[in-house]
C-alpha cells in the first residue's frame, strides 16, 4: 500500500566568491516520500530535515495542493492546569498564485473565515487523543505551500499533521485522518459537503451541510467515511513504523495521594447539590479555602483544581449512566422550557428573540441591495456572498468581564454552523433579489447559543418577510460514557454536560431532514450506533422546538419592514448596458437625480438592473424612466413629453430616456402652419401619434392623433 521513494537533496550555499558563483554544496537532506490513493487519486508524504529544529515536520501532496505540518513541543512545562494545545492554518497568497490584500498592505494578516474554520476542524480531531494531564505547549502549524484548486486542503492537512505528531517524540494517541465528501450542485437537488475525521476504531469529529438530508443517509456517509479514515490510518501506520521516534516521557499533572483523598473527601457530600443549585465555582472556591487552611501551597492549589474537575467529571458521568439522571433533574431526552418573539423592534427589518432555558439569542435580520453583497477574496475563493450570518459572544452572556474584540474561532465556528443550517432553505436570488445579513446577539449562554442562534435566525428571517421554504431548528445532543462502553445519550446538553461531557453533536434542520451536522468529542470517538441513537434523540428535540417556533410565527410575513429597501428588477440587453449609464454615467446619474438621489440602481453584467428604494413612488419613476430607454416605439403608439427644441420644420419632443422625436410643421394640427411658435413652444407638452420609425428616428404627428380620436 505504501510506496516509498529516497531522495537526496542538496542545499546549495552562495559564496562571497570575486566572480558571483555558486560555491560548493554544504549539506544533504535525505528525503523520504510515501505514496498511497485516495479516491483514486495518489496522495504523498514527504519526510526531510526540513524544518529540522521541529519536533517533526512533513509534507503533504495532494494533486498540487502541498502544505507544510510541523509540530514543536516545549522543553518544560506551562505552569496552567490546561493542556496548552494550539493548532495554526497559515494561508499564503502565493499559494494560490495571487497578491490581495489593501491597497499598502500587501501581505498576509488576520486569518479569514475559511482559515479559522480549517484550524478549528483539525483541532478538533487531534485534541481528544492528547493526555488532557500534559502541561507542555504543543503547537501544530499547517502551511499551505500550494493550492490548485481542485484539491481541498483540510485533507491533506490533517494527514500531515496526523503524520507529523505520531512520528515525533510527542506524546499522543494517534493517528488519524480526515475525509472529505462533497455532491455538488444541480439545478434539481442542493448537494452536500461532509468532512469526518477519526481514529481506526471511532470517528471524532464531523462537519456536514445539506438540505433535508435522511437520517439513513447520514448514517450511509458516516460508514463510508470510516472506511477511507481507516485506509489512511493504516498508510501512516507503516510510515510510523518505519521512522517514527520513540515519545518523550513528559511529567505529567498527577496529584499526590494525600491531596486526592482530602479533595474527594470534601466534595463527596457537595457535589450534587453544587450543580443542581448552580454553585460549582462558590464549592471551588470553598475547597480552595479548606485546603488553604491546612497549609497547602498555591502550587497544590492549581493541582486541587484539576482534581475538583475529575471529581465533577466523575459524578456527571455516573448520575447519567447509572441513575438515568441529570444535573437539573430533566429526563435524558427532555427539552429545556422554550419562550419565544418576533417583532421586537420598529425599526429593524426583521427580530426574533428565542430562549431556550437560560440560553437567549437575539437574533436580527437586514435586508441590503444587491451591491451590498459581500466582496470575498481569499486563497480558496474569489467571489461575493448574499447571506451573511454573524454571531457575537459578549462575556456578559455568561456574567463575566472581559473585553469587547473581534471575532475569534468560536464564533467564526458557531456562526457558520447556524449559516449552514439556514442556507439550505433561502429563497433563490430571482425569487428575492436581497442581499441578507444577520447578526445574532448572545445574551445569555448555558448550553448550545449555536443551536438557539439557528432557530432565532430561522424565526427572525420570517419575521422579516424573507419567503424560507421552511422553518430551521436545531439541538445539541450529548453523551456520557465509561470505560466499560456503557453510555447514555442526553438531549438539549447544557453547561456541566457540554463541560464535562463526552460529546457535543449538533443538529440542525427542518421537519423533514438534516440540514447542518457538527460533531466534537472529548474521547476517543464514537461508534455508528451512538451516531444513530444521536440522530434519532436530535429528530425527535427539533420536531418538538419546531412545534413552539410555528406557533409564534407558522410563515413568513407577506410583506417587508417599511424601513426596509423595496427592489424592483428589470431585465436590458447586456449590449446595451452602455445606454444606461450614458457617457461619464449621465444617463444613470440624470435619472437618479431626477429621484432626488434617494433611490439605488445596481446593473449586473448579465443585464440585470435592480432598482431599490424605501419610497415606493419614487421606486415606480425610475423604473419608468429606465423602462423609457430601451423602449421599442413602434408606428401607432401614442407618447407624451416635453417640447424641448424649435426648428423651421418643426419641433423636437423629448420622449424620455434620451429618446425623442420630431413633429413635421405639416403634422402639427390641420391646415397650413407658418410658423412652428404659432402652434407650440419650448416647454408645451404635447400628445402624438407616432407615424414613422426609421434607423432610430422616431416621427410624431399631432395632426393624425387629432383625427383619429374625433373619427372614433
Amino acid at each position: 500500500m505504501i510506496a516509498q521513494e529516497t531522495v537526496t537533496m542538496r542545499i546549495y550555499e552562495y559564496a562571497n566568491d570575486t566572480d558571483g558563483r555558486a560555491g560548493q554544496p554544504t549539506m544533504d537532506l535525505v528525503k523520504k516520500t510515501y505514496t498511497t490513493t485516495l479516491k483514486g487519486e495518489p496522495i504523498t508524504l514527504e519526510t526531510s530535515r526540513l524544518a529540522g529544529k521541529a519536533n517533526a515536520a512533513v509534507i503533504g501532496k495532494y494533486g498540487d495542493t502541498v502544505v507544510l505540518a510541523t509540530v514543536v513541543m516545549s522543553k518544560e512545562n506551562k505552569g496552567v492546569n490546561f493542556l496548552p494545545l494550539t493548532v495554526d492554518y497559515e494561508e499564503r497568497f502565493y499559494a494560490a498564485g495571487k497578491i490581495i490584500g489593501s491597497r499598502f498592505v500587501r501581505r498576509e494578516g488576520r486569518p479569514s473565515d475559511e482559515a479559522m474554520l480549517s484550524a478549528r476542524l483539525i483541532d478538533r480531531t487531534l485534541r481528544p487523543l492528547f493526555d488532557p494531564r500534559l502541561r507542555r505547549e504543543v503547537q501544530v502549524v499547517i502551511t499551505i505551500l500550494a493550492y490548485d484548486e481542485e484539491h481541498d486542503p483540510d485533507v491533506i492537512a490533517l494527514l500531515a499533521a496526523s503524520t507529523a505528531l505520531a512520528i515525533s517524540d510527542i506524546p499522543w494517541n494517534g493517528p488519524v485522518a480526515g475525509i472529505k465528501f462533497v455532491s455538488p450542485k444541480t439545478e434539481s437537488s442542493f448537494g452536500y459537503q461532509t468532512f469526518f475525521s477519526g481514529t481506526k476504531d471511532f470517528v471524532n469529529m464531523i462537519e456536514f451541510e445539506g438540505k433535508e438530508f435522511a437520517e439513513r443517509d447520514a448514517e450511509r456517509i458516516f460508514t463510508e467515511a470510516h472506511e477511507e479514515i481507516k485506509k489512511l490510518i493504516e498508510f501512516q501506520t507503516g510510515i510510523i513504523k518505519e521512522i517514527g521516534k520513540s515519545k518523550a516521557d513528559v511529567a505529567l499533572a498527577e496529584p499526590n495521594p494525600s491531596l486526592r483523598h482530602t479533595v474527594t473527601e470534601f466534595l463527596k457530600d457537595e457535589i450534587e447539590t453544587a450543580l443542581a443549585e448552580k454553585r460549582v465555582e462558590e464549592l471551588q472556591a470553598k475547597l480552595f479555602e479548606h485546603l488553604k487552611a491546612q497549609g497547602e501551597e498555591e502550587e497544590s492549589l492549581k493541582i486541587a483544581e484539576v482534581v475538583f474537575e475529575e471529581e465533577v467529571d466523575r459524578f456527571v458521568h455516573e448520575l447519567a449512566i447509572k441513575k438515568g439522571k441529570r444535573v437539573d433533574g430533566r429526563n435524558l431526552n427532555e427539552v429545556r422550557d422554550l419562550y419565544a418573539e418576533t417583532g421586537l423592534f420598529r425599526r429593524t427589518h426583521g427580530s426574533a428573540l428565542f430562549v431556550r432555558g437560560e440560553t437567549q439569542v437575539l437574533s436580527v435580520t437586514t435586508l441590503g441591495t444587491p451591491a451590498a453583497e459581500q466582496l470575498v477574496e481569499t486563497m480558496e475563493t474569489t467571489g461575493t456572498k448574499r447571506f451573511m450570518l454573524h454571531y457575537n459572544f459578549p462575556s456578559f452572556s455568561v456574567g463575566e468581564t472581559g473585553r469587547s474584540r473581534g471575532p475569534g474561532r468560536r464564533e467564526i465556528g458557531h456562526g457558520t454552523l447556524a449559516f449552514k443550517a439556514i442556507n439550505a432553505v433561502l429563497p433563490s436570488e430571482e425569487q428575492f433579489p436581497y442581499t441578507i445579513r444577520i447578526v445574532a446577539e448572545t445574551l445569555s449562554s448555558n448550553g448550545s447559543s449555536s443551536m438557539a442562534t439557528t432557530c432565532a435566525s430561522s424565526l427572525s428571517l420570517m419575521d422579516a418577510g424573507v419567503p424560507i421554504e421552511k422553518p430551521v431548528a436545531g439541538i445539541a445532543i450529548g453523551l456520557m460514557s465509561d470505560e466499560k462502553g456503557n453510555y447514555k445519550i442526553l438531549t438539549d446538553i447544557q453547561g456541566p454536560e457540554d463541560h464535562y461531557g463526552d460529546m457535543d453533536f449538533k443538529v440542525a434542520g427542518t421537519k423533514d431532514g438534516v440540514n447542518a451536522i457538527q460533531m466534537d468529542v472529548k474521547i476517543g470517538g464514537i461508534t455508528l450506533q451512538i451516531f444513530r441513537e444521536a440522530l434519532a434523540a436530535a429528530r425527535e428535540a427539533r420536531l418538538h422546538i419546531l412545534e413552539t417556533m410555528n406557533a409564534i410565527l407558522p410563515e413568513p410575513r407577506k410583506e417587508l419592514s417599511p424601513f426596509a429597501p423595496m427592489i424592483t428588477t428589470l431585465h436590458i440587453p447586456p449590449g446595451k448596458i452602455g445606454e444606461l449609464i450614458g457617457p461619464g454615467g449621465k444617463t444613470i446619474n440624470g435619472i437618479l437625480a431626477q429621484a432626488g438621489n434617494k433611490v439605488t440602481i445596481d446593473v449586473e453584467q448579465d443585464g440585470r438592473v435592480f432598482v431599490a428604494g424605501t419610497d415606493a413612488a419614487l421606486v415606480a419613476k425610475v423604473v419608468g424612466l429606465i423602462e423609457q430607454i430601451f423602449h421599442e416605439y413602434r408606428v401607432g403608439e401614442v407618447v407624451e413629453g416635453p417640447v424641448v427644441r424649435i426648428l423651421e420644420f418643426g419641433a423636437i419632443v423629448d420622449l424620455g430616456g434620451g429618446r425623442d422625436g420630431m413633429i413635421h410643421v405639416s403634422e402639427l394640427k390641420n391646415g397650413f402652419v407658418k410658423k412652428v411658435e404659432d402652434v407650440v413652444h419650448v416647454g408645451d407638452r404635447v400628445r402624438a401619434k407616432i407615424i414613422r420609425v426609421e434607423e432610430g428616428k422616431i416621427g410624431l404627428s399631432v395632426r393624425q392623433l387629432e383625427e383619429g380620436e374625433k373619427a372614433r
